[in-house]
């Protein structure tokens, strides 16, 4: 998958966060939030032709290493973001394995960060 499908499956995403927010499910909104902010990242460490193996994009702890290495610590990417990605992953680990309700300001505050996660790296990445 390049990284303009993943700019659009992450939109996608995204946009189903949002309906699932509306929808009261917070559980599916964080989850649909996390994985926009994860394809997001994908497509991000693409367009900057990041060093990353492929096997390690690919696995949800790799990624964020790799993102926070190649971007965010080298002051590409803003700090606050990328430490939204990895309390978005968090509660949709708690939403989708621990069993227990999210908050709806959780699930607001999730894909608040994800819209803003993903506008940042469409507009920094994808202009």
């Amino acid at each position: 998958m390049n990284e303009q499908d993943l700019m659009a499956k992450a939109q996608r995403a995204l946009s189903s966060a949002h309906t699932l927010l509306s929808d009261g499910d917070n559980d599916g909104a964080c989850n649909r939030a996390y994985y926009a902010m994860f394809d997001a990242a994908r497509a991000a460490l693409l367009a900057c032709k990041a060093p990353v193996p492929p096997e390690v994009a690919k696995t949800h702890s790799g990624l964020i290493s790799a993102f926070s290495l190649h971007l965010v610590k080298p002051g590409t990417f803003p700090v606050e973001l990328g430490k939204s990605f990895n309390k978005t992953e968090d509660l949709r680990l708690i939403a989708d394995y621990k069993g227990d309700p999210l908050e709806a300001d959780d699930a607001h505050w999730a894909v608040e960060q994800a819209g803003a996660f993903v506008d940042k790296i469409r507009a920094q990445f994808f202009p």
